[in-house]
């Protein structure tokens, strides 16, 4: 195959990719090399030698080009004479590596002596303890102890960046990632190195624009503890807290994710690598979706006329007062694949008309798009709409007015902020279901506290129509009650039928039999899966359908 190569790695021969540099050939065999300035989706700079390693190519005759045999009948190999930098080396057919001979450690230990040689010894106090690179290799291929006894230089500590990074330049390591990524991605200088020799230190440019919406991009690829979320700073440590995979719902841009916990409490987001979708990166503005669900913003527990009382009991008169008929349902696009799907077969149960409102802003060209919801995609899939929904509900307003419609389920949009006055409510039957209270909930004759994004799990799909699945990050809020057991509930209770409340696996599975486009979502990976929208090619959308963005 032509886009493979034979290379040997300690003695053992490999398989790679063509055109890859050592470093990711290395990696994609399982073999560690350490790294610091390195990153796989930013220019070479080749600055921190802490990959260094020794390469060689079957040696040749000079005059004839034939191979040359040592006197056993091996291969006699022609390693170059010092050790290359495996990131800014490329494999090529019939190359050795060597990655962990004494002289390759010994090369490692230098370059980690010079690199402590005015680093702080603060590890227990650097807020990137438990996930740094130069504490991590300190302890794999470095000294016991360090012979230099002249005094540190010393470099600025805690100066802002942007209202959001704190810069502590003693930590640095001249890596240039942070350089390199305002370069490339955001396209503009931030970052520099200041002063020469070992008094080089990282500071932004004075008197510029030194904020973008991408910034703390640089604290997740910093290797050390010179760049920290100022938000995240001394919150908690990172071995306290639980990682789960998940995906934005800041847009349809459907960004990979982390969502970092302990004990029901979210500390952080951080960006999950996925080269078809956002690379490594996330807006900061996506990092913070989470706020939104703080215990001020939700629905605490479910409400009849504006007065307390038990879900299970609100949940029977939603049925009795939907069995009235007359109904119409307002879905929203914050929705999983799955519940939306529930949806679908509630409105065939209770003929009611399915409404969506649309929630369009400004598209960055990169990783946070015009729809702010993160399923949009999945309303056509799920087959609740068919074409893009408007800004506003008033065509289902101007319905209630006229009585056409006389009880409306609403799940998690606020109908008075969409087209409809107070006035409306008193007209027809309201149910308002969602995760956070507002205007609407206030009012609304019956009022549902349902689960956040973070309390489930469940599969959007993007703007590239691409299916992702986002896990459980935390246990839910007390008196809620998970969206698909709701809408389940109602439908069983509603249409008479008996069946058992289904899981998400259960409803995917159904989905997989009967919606084409979805055949195999619930074998859905963590790097998600491309349908064919080609149902849906004439329906346009405010952000563009493209599989990757550009960076400018």
């Amino acid at each position: 195959m032509d886009n493979i190569v034979h290379i040997n790695i300690n003695g053992v021969d490999y398989e790679v990719v063509a055109g890859q540099n050592v470093l990711e050939a290395c990696r994609s065999v399982g073999v560690e090399v350490p790294y610091f300035c390195y990153h796989p989706k930013l220019k070479i700079a080749g600055s921190c030698r802490m990959c260094l390693v020794y390469t060689g190519m079957p040696a040749r005759d000079r005059a004839t080009g034939e191979l040359i045999k040592n006197e056993d009948g091996s291969q006699k190999i022609a390693w170059m004479p010092k050790p290359a930098i495996a990131c800014g080396t490329n494999v090529a057919e019939g190359m050795h590596v060597i990655t962990d001979s004494d002289a390759v450690k010994s090369c490692r230990q230098g370059v980690l002596e010079f690199l402590l040689l005015n680093h702080p010894l603060d590890c227990p106090i650097c807020d990137k303890a438990g996930e740094c690179k130069l504490q991590e290799y300190a302890h794999a291929y470095g000294h016991a102890e360090s012979r230099f006894v002249e005094n540190k230089n010393v470099k600025p500590k805690k100066v802002e960046v942007a209202g959001k990074i704190m810069l502590d330049a003693e930590r640095c390591i001249q890596c240039s990632r942070c350089i390199r990524f305002c370069n490339e991605f955001i396209g503009r200088s931030i970052f520099g190195f200041t002063k020469r020799g070992s008094k080089t230190e990282i500071a932004v440019y004075p008197n510029a624009d030194n904020n973008s919406n991408y910034l703390l991009n640089v604290v997740d690829g910093c290797p050390v503890g010179a760049l920290t979320e100022k938000a995240f700073r001394f919150k908690m440590r990172t071995w306290f807290l639980k990682a789960v995979d998940s995906i934005c719902a800041e847009s349809s841009a459907g960004v990979n994710t982390r969502v970092w916990s302990r004990e029901g409490i979210i500390y952080r987001i951080t960006p999950r690598r996925n080269d078809a979708v956002n690379d490594m990166w996330i807006a900061d503005s996506g990092r913070y979706v989470f706020e939104r669900f703080k215990s001020e913003n939700r629905l605490p527990r479910a409400c009849l006329d504006s007065s307390p009382c038990d879900i299970s009991y609100a949940i029977n008169r939603c049925v009795e007062i939907m069995k009235l008929g007359k109904v119409a349902i307002v879905a929203n696009a914050w929705q999983s694949l799955e519940e939306q799907y529930i949806i679908g077969e509630l409105a065939k149960a209770t003929g009611a008309k399915i409404y969506m409102a649309s929630h369009i802003g400004e598209d960055d060209g990169k990783l946070v798009s015009a729809d702010k919801t993160p399923n949009m995609r999945g309303a056509f899939v799920a087959g609740l709409i068919s074409e893009y929904p408007k800004a506003d509900l008033s065509e289902l307003a101007e319905k209630v007015r006229s009585g056409e419609v006389g009880t409306i389920l609403c799940l998690r949009e606020n109908l008075l902020e969409l087209g409809f006055d107070a006035k409306d409510f008193k007209t027809a039957n309201i149910i308002y279901a969602g995760a956070l209270k507002n205007t609407s909930s206030d009012i609304a004759k019956i009022s549902i506290p349902l689960r956040g994004e973070f309390e489930k799990r469940g599969l959007w799909i993007n703007r590239q129509w691409r299916v992702q699945k986002f896990e459980k990050a935390i246990e839910p809020l007390a008196n809620t009650i998970d969206d698909l057991e709701f809408l389940s509930t109602v439908l069983r209770d509603i249409s008479g039928a008996s069946f058992t409340i289904p899981s998400v696996d259960e409803v995917r599975k159904v989905m997989s039999e009967k919606i084409v486009q979805l055949k195999d979502c619930a074998k859905v990976g963590s790097l998600g899966k491309q349908i064919d929208a080609s149902a849906w090619s004439n329906i346009k959308f405010p952000e563009a359908n493209a599989m990757h963005f550009d960076v400018k």
